[in-house]
């Protein structure tokens, strides 16, 4: 009896799994019914779009000036006149300040009476050595004829060689007190503080009556026509970022205007410590509002393209690795899924470089979704789309 009542119910459980069987796999069962009738999903579309895309990247920096330099005397003494002030032009080879010269201009008229003194001692060594030839070719002539002993012509000739030197020792000294008065006269030149190159003054380090030793600042001047922006590069972004980009540039003084730079060098090496790279970009500035030590934002752009396929960037799905999109075309209302090629990544926008779309591309919801899902547009594009 036991026995029988098991076969029973072995019976009964092979009976059912075998109608769930048949229920799941034949067309038209429960199963493929609840499948068919799963309801759409409610989702936000967008329109395709084509124009310019770039890819970009955010970075700050300071602003320096495009030269810089120290206006400082070589000699010392006290500053008499300083012609400029901060915020002043200059231009190049202007006179910018004087220091006191009494004691240079007296050490050029003592250098000029030590060069009078030694052309005179070289015009009487001329002199010498000319009566001392005299001599010696009149004694030579007398030995020749055996009227003068042959010590008297050796002194002669000892004579002779001495005034020789005698006048070179003057030429000598003629030379020296040239080189004394041409030394005297620059070091009188270095109480002119002159600008080497136009610009206008940063700042301004002493005023007059200021006593100075020699290389003590007096003016910084800066040129600013051109100014650098120096920023940092991260590993990241290294390879990316090449001399000849273009930079957009904002000040926090000059919220309003956009200034536009270009990449002009990067750094062969890389920090060990931070990881970054320092780099420069090159400003024109005409209109002079660009100031060293500036804030700067700078968007430095990577690539764009003028005219490309574009969806907005949450509407792209990644699936397998692979980045695809929802696409409804127009009078369905199932969204398509289409594997895409993405380019230029922007924040809100992504290009896509192939296959080309048509339709509107699904941006919310589309995570919930299968190829050919049944949607629910909203109410103006299935307005649009009827």
């Amino acid at each position: 009896m036991k026995k029988l009542s098991l076969r029973i119910v072995i019976g009964l459980i092979l009976v059912i799994l075998i109608w769930r069987i048949y229920r799941l796999v034949i067309p038209g069962t429960d199963s493929g019914q609840k499948e068919a009738a799963k309801p759409p999903i409610a989702v936000e579309v967008d329109s395709l779009q084509y124009g310019p895309i770039s890819e970009t990247r955010q970075l700050t920096g300071t602003v320096y000036p495009y030269y810089q330099y120290i206006i400082a005397p070589k000699v010392s003494g006290r500053i008499i006149e300083i012609t400029k002030r901060i915020g002043d032009w200059i231009d190049q080879g202007e006179v910018v300040a004087r220091i006191d010269d009494a004691e240079y201009q007296q050490a050029v008229r003592e250098a000029e009476a030590n060069l009078k003194i030694a052309q005179a001692s070289l015009i009487e060594a001329q002199s010498q050595l000319k009566l001392t030839g005299q001599e010696l070719e009149r004694i030579q002539s007398l030995r020749a004829e055996g009227m003068v002993a042959s010590a008297e012509l050796e002194a002669a000739v000892t004579n002779y060689e001495a005034q020789e030197s005698r006048l070179k020792l003057s030429q000598a000294q003629v030379e020296q007190r040239k080189a004394a008065l041409t030394s005297a006269k620059i070091r009188l030149s270095y109480t002119v503080l002159t600008a080497s190159q136009s610009g206008f003054i940063g700042e301004r380090f002493v005023d007059e009556g200021t006593l100075l030793a020699p290389n003590s600042p007096v003016l910084l001047v800066i040129g600013i026509n051109i100014v650098f922006i120096r920023t940092t590069v991260i590993e990241r972004d290294y390879g990316r970022i090449r001399p000849g980009q273009i930079a957009i540039i904002h000040v926090d003084a000059y919220p309003d205007k956009r200034f536009t730079g270009t990449v002009l060098r990067i750094a062969p090496k890389l920090e060990e410590a931070s990881r970054v790279a320092e780099m420069e970009v090159e400003v024109l500035n005409d209109s002079l509002i660009l100031k060293p030590g500036m804030f700067a934002k700078l968007t430095i752009i990577l690539q764009e393209k003028e005219n490309a396929q574009i969806v907005p960037s949450r509407a792209i799905v990644m699936r397998n690795g692979q980045a695809a999109v929802f696409i409804i075309k127009g009078g369905e209302n199932v969204a398509r899924y289409i594997p895409v090629e993405t380019g230029i990544i922007a924040a809100e926008k992504t290009e896509i470089i192939s296959p080309k779309l048509d339709g509107l591309v699904v941006t919310l919801g589309q995570h919930l979704l299968q190829d050919r899902s049944p949607v629910i547009l909203p109410k103006d594009f299935s307005t649009s789309n009827s």
